[in-house]
């Protein structure tokens, strides 16, 4: 037990750091989970429309690699189809980056080697990680069980359990990665494309079969959650896999912390050329950026695929479901219903585009934070310098990823190639507003910097729950996007393109004059 000795002060001090940054993660995804509900009923009121979309989701195979297969015509269990994945993909992100924040990245700061030289067990800090996941987890469970409960308290456990089943499995897994990396960049890069395996093999399983009995749906952690079936005869034996799975990995993860240093890896960062080829502060931004840059752009094009292939089918879809058409209408404007779908799809991707665009900008918050900046600012290098290359990555990769998801939709639909790759770019200014507020806040108040995942999460709710709950304008209002045109389909109106863009500028403005004028952290 002397290898968990501290366990508890370093729970405690892991909470306290992450307490804006994981009730904001808790709170998005529990709020997406228990939105379904009222907007399916309001979607999908009769058993007849019910017993059309199961129709539609067994003759649409890529309905079904996007969302999964329906096993069931009850309200909650069309809430588990419609959300349950995605829902497993942000508890899978949390966790995941959690572990990486408390393990990896506190030896790659020095901080780790710290906390060791007090009366710390050698296994503690991965336990407390581990934990802190787990606490995480824990609290959304319970919040969409109680949400859900009015569904059915039994379908309601199942889902929650499920959720946070995925949530520890690829927390487990980060712990393993980050005994083998030495980088908490690496880290976190081969995590997240671990979860991306585990996505694609689900979609690809299901897209093959209507029940979830593929080979490769249950290679998936993803896959395990449908296959779980909450709402539609629970199979409580598949929590048996999760379980399995997170013991084995956390196993592993432990033999592994006991077997190296604190700051080594078992697969070291090779080492660079004896002479740097990197003679700017712009092309080190571009080099630590690079891997996130890529992994972003395939995906972005591979869901632009996926999405216009689906454009074709979307009446078929949607039938004489009036509700159904409305929420597109309100989301994609009052075009025809494929303009209007192409419009409501490019308009999500802003939105999470809106989250690459916070993850890039605060990547200047860890190298300050980290000590790393330092270095780099003693030499002949302006603070304006070394941001500038890390704010073009994060702007200019908002653009690129847009034009990509763009050229995805041109790729799956095979029509309108310039209104579409248009409406994806104008999605760039409401990105841009929400990296202004992220340059902003770690410019003036760093500490509050992490605040910024906060409104890209508020932002991404009102754009996803609003339409479909028909929020009050003035709540859609609160987003950058609600204020841009509606295209394709719509008339294009520069004058709120304008004013977001001149927005964006200003805030980048004021959060540079404050990184130029305050200490920077030591």
């Amino acid at each position: 037990m002397t290898s968990l000795a501290g366990t508890g002060v370093l729970l405690r001090f892991s909470l306290r750091r992450d307490r804006l940054t994981i009730p904001v993660w808790v709170a998005v995804n529990a709020l997406m989970v228990l939105s379904m509900p009222a907007s399916l009923k309001g979607l999908y009121g009769t058993d007849a429309e019910r017993a059309d979309l199961i129709h539609q989701v067994e003759t649409n195979a890529s309905l079904r690699a996007l969302i999964g297969p329906v096993f069931d015509t009850g309200l909650g269990a069309l809430t588990a189809w419609r959300i349950g994945v995605y829902a497993g993909l942000v508890a899978a992100a949390m966790s995941l980056l959690i572990v990486v924040r408390h393990t990896r990245d506190e030896e790659e700061s020095g901080r780790q080697e710290l906390v060791a030289s007090g009366m710390v067990g050698r296994r503690a800090s991965l336990t407390a990680a581990l934990l802190a996941a787990g606490v995480a987890n824990a609290v959304l469970a319970l919040l969409v069980t109680a949400g859900l409960a009015g569904q059915g308290v039994v379908g309601a456990l199942a889902l929650g359990l499920g959720l946070a089943a995925v949530g520890m499995v690829f927390a487990t897994m980060a712990a393993i990665v980050a005994q083998l990396t030495e980088s908490a960049r690496l880290a976190r890069g081969l995590t997240s494309g671990i979860l991306g395996t585990a996505f694609v093999l689900r979609a690809a399983g299901d897209s093959a079969s209507d029940d979830g009995s593929s080979v490769l749906t249950w290679l998936s952690p993803l896959g395990w959650l449908e296959n779980l079936r909450p709402y539609a005869d629970e199979r409580w034996w598949v929590l048996l896999l999760f379980a399995a799975a997170v013991l084995l990995q956390a196993w592993l993860a432990y033999e592994l912390a006991g077997r190296r240093d604190v700051g080594m890896s078992f697969f070291p960062t090779r080492p660079g050329p004896a002479r740097g080829r990197l003679g700017t502060a712009g092309a080190l931004a571009w080099r630590l950026q690079r891997g996130s840059v890529y992994g972003w752009s395939l995906a972005f094009f591979v869901v632009g695929v996926v999405y216009g292939g689906l454009t074709d089918g979307v009446a078929d879809l949607v039938g004489d479901n009036e509700n159904a058409r409305e929420i597109f209408e309100r989301m994609g404007g009052q075009s025809g219903l494929e303009d209007a779908f192409l419009a409501s799809m490019v308009g999500m991707m802003g939105l999470i585009a809106a989250l690459y665009v916070v993850q890039s900008v605060l990547r200047l918050h860890g190298e300050e934070t980290s000590g790393r900046a330092e270095p780099v600012l003693a030499n002949a290098v302006s603070r304006l310098g070394w941001a500038a290359g890390h704010l073009v990555i994060a702007f200019g990769g908002a653009v690129l990823l847009m034009l990509l998801t763009g050229l995805g939709f041109v790729v799956g639909y095979g029509k309108e190639t310039g209104p579409i790759l248009g409406a994806c770019l104008v999605q760039a200014a409401g990105v841009w507003v929400i990296g202004g507020l992220a340059v902003l806040l770690y410019g003036v108040l760093p500490r509050a910097a992490l605040a910024a995942w906060g409104v890209a999460g508020a932002v991404l709710l009102i754009g996803w729950v609003g339409p479909a709950l028909d929020a009050p304008q003035a709540v859609l209002d609160l987003s950058p996007f609600g204020h841009l045109p509606k295209l394709p389909g719509g008339g294009m109106e520069w004058g709120p393109v304008v004013v977001l863009l001149g927005l964006a500028a200003v805030l980048v403005a004021a959060g540079l004059t404050g990184l130029r004028r305050r200490d920077m952290t030591s």
